[in-house]
């Protein structure tokens, strides 16, 4: 049953909607990805639907908020940059490690700060959230858990499996992250200083 007091075409529905949309845009390159690689067969032409649709989840997502979020800029980037290196040196392992390396170091930069008294997940979600410090220490441990053991799965997967093995891997991956993200709502709403301004977060791999 419908919220009587959000009219159905309120901001917050658009923005309930654009979020929405922008998931599954940052999802098509892995979806693609996974798609072209199953039927064909053919790891670097699955690789190259990767790096053109990470670049036009990029352009979409800037047309979409008219800006570039942190996080899907910075995998879809990385996408781009390991991807290409993928196509150039004809090594499909580089794409592969793409998640170990990139939630390895998001990880790290999570805990290091956190060991030096900063937050710089604090200073990529901060605008969004008003939250006490000790309650971004807290969702910055969750994301950095989640960041660390991603690039633990990655590794062992991509070792030990079939590339579309690996694919599908991937994929499961990105629905986990939006599941991870709707499961801090509670403690965002409970700890922030605005809960009815609280919206979904950013989900921890939002990209390829």
């Amino acid at each position: 049953m419908a919220d009587p007091d959000v009219a159905p075409h309120s901001p917050a529905v658009a923005r309930g909607k654009s979020v929405w949309l922008r998931y599954a845009i940052d999802g098509a390159p892995a979806v693609a990805f996974l798609a072209v690689l199953l039927a064909t067969r053919d790891f670097r032409l699955a690789t190259w639907f990767v790096v053109g649709g990470s670049a036009l989840a990029l352009a979409a997502g800037l047309i979409i908020e008219r800006r570039l979020a942190p996080l899907p800029a910075v995998t879809g980037a990385m996408a781009l940059v390991f991807g290409g290196l993928s196509l150039a040196l004809h090594r499909a392992d580089i794409l592969q490690m793409k998640m170990t390396i990139v939630d390895g170091l998001l990880g790290a930069a999570l805990f290091g700060g956190l060991l030096l008294k900063k937050n710089p997940l604090k200073a990529i979600l901060g605008g969004a959230f008003h939250l006490p410090d000790r309650a971004w220490g807290v969702l910055a441990i969750r994301y950095g858990v989640f960041w660390w053991a991603c690039a633990a799965a990655n590794e062992v997967v991509r070792r030990t499996q079939t590339a579309e093995f690996w694919a599908v891997f991937r994929v499961v991956v990105l629905v986990i992250a939006v599941l991870f993200a709707a499961a801090q709502v509670p403690f965002l709403i409970k700890h922030g200083q605005k809960p009815q301004e609280v919206k979904t977060p950013e989900p921890p791999d939002p990209g390829f």
